[in-house]
């Protein structure tokens, strides 16, 4: 049972570093404001159900993309650490990550879907994410993937909300809270990248070398 929180804990607290939902909740404003409550709702409860969609697409059959592509779990860890890294960085700094961010056409087309583009992809369901994903699910069996998609599913939730009284929960927390948070957020994701680079360093060891 202790395991079982652990590592429920740890899932959960990695993507919500990496989708910062008080930060996501701003550039949802921004890109929906003047618009009837009703569509808000709608384009916030499209955007997270197609992030949900693709996490979920990438837990279950992350195993078998490695398997057509012949990647290994070492070499997931690798590159998804310097991504997950990367993404941290940018925050740390109080900027976007390239990779989470939408660009200026995409958001000032207003003919656009942007339920699917920016807001699923990349904002909620970026490179960053999708790698934490497959990283946290192709670690173990069944029993991760249920905990990872889990933790996102119950992310998905609490964001949703945010979205919703998204104008509200700005002006409790402000841009200097937001700008606080994302920097937190950022300290914690280089830490999680840091951490799956050298546990992919020390599994392409074992890998290469047979040690134990």
């Amino acid at each position: 049972m202790h395991d079982l929180i652990t590592v429920a804990i740890t899932v959960f607290m990695g993507f919500f570093a990496m989708m910062n939902p008080f930060a996501n909740t701003a550039v949802f404003v921004g890109m929906t404001g003047g618009m009837p409550a009703k569509q808000t709702r709608a384009i916030a409860f499209k955007a997270l159900v197609t992030a949900f969609c693709i996490i979920t697409t990438f837990c279950f059959l992350g195993k078998g993309i490695f398997s057509v592509f012949g990647i290994t779990l070492p070499a997931l860890r690798l590159a998804g650490g310097i991504l997950v890294f990367l993404v941290g960085y940018h925050m740390l700094q109080g900027n976007t990550s390239s990779m989470h961010a939408a660009k200026e056409e995409e958001t000032s087309d207003s003919g656009a879907d942007i339920a699917i583009s920016p807001l699923a992809l990349p904002l909620l369901a970026g490179p960053g994410t999708i790698a934490t994903a497959m990283n946290y699910s192709a670690a173990g069996g069944m029993f991760h993937i249920l905990v990872t998609v889990s933790a996102f599913a119950l992310l998905c939730v609490i964001t949703f909300f945010c979205f919703i009284y998204g104008p509200k929960l700005i002006e409790k927390i402000g841009q200097s809270g937001i700008s606080i948070i994302t920097r937190l957020m950022g300290l914690i994701l280089t830490v999680i990248g840091m951490q799956m680079g050298i546990q992919g360093v020390h599994d392409a060891i074992v890998l290469f070398s047979g040690v134990k």
